[in-house]
């Protein structure tokens, strides 16, 4: 029994019938062609699936499709409409991310933490990726970049 959702992706009214079953991340990326989320772990332990749902950060694993029936779905494609962002362009500047596989994700706790706090400390920096796995960076440089972003659009 498929059971019909409409929600909002990037800005965008989608309705589509999914599977009781099926996962927001499955039907995403294979369904909807949006590839920023990625499978890591399917168990919400990596956090390279995150999306935004209504503006806070969620798990696509973890998510049942028809759990956002009526809501509000961001992926990093819904925050580049007109190319890379100030915070994406500080992030290349400070070379944060060596393969990229966690970025997107990154970038969308990076983003929820900064619309909540706009001048964060490193620990909050910290914290807000903390559950984003990044084997390549060792975090640093991603955390020198959100604070030196954030020092810049402050002094604006």
């Amino acid at each position: 029994m498929r059971i019909p959702i409409t929600f909002r992706l990037n800005h965008e009214r989608i309705s589509i019938e999914v599977e009781p079953h099926e996962i927001l991340l499955e039907v995403i990326r294979a369904r909807l062609g949006i590839k920023s989320p990625k499978c890591g772990c399917d168990r919400g332990d990596c956090g390279s699936c995150t999306i935004m749902l209504d503006g806070k950060t969620v798990r696509s694993c973890l998510v049942l499709a028809a759990e956002v029936d009526g809501r509000e779905v961001t992926t990093l494609e819904g925050l580049m409409i007109d190319g890379l962002t100030p915070l994406q362009k500080s992030l290349v500047e400070h070379n944060s991310f060596q393969c990229g596989f966690c970025a997107p994700a990154m970038i969308l706790s990076i983003s929820e933490l900064l619309a909540k706090k706009p001048m964060p400390s490193k620990q909050e920096v910290g914290e807000a990726i903390s559950g984003n796995l990044c084997r390549c960076t060792g975090y640093s440089p991603i955390v020198k970049a959100v604070l030196d972003y954030a020092q810049t659009e402050h002094e604006k």
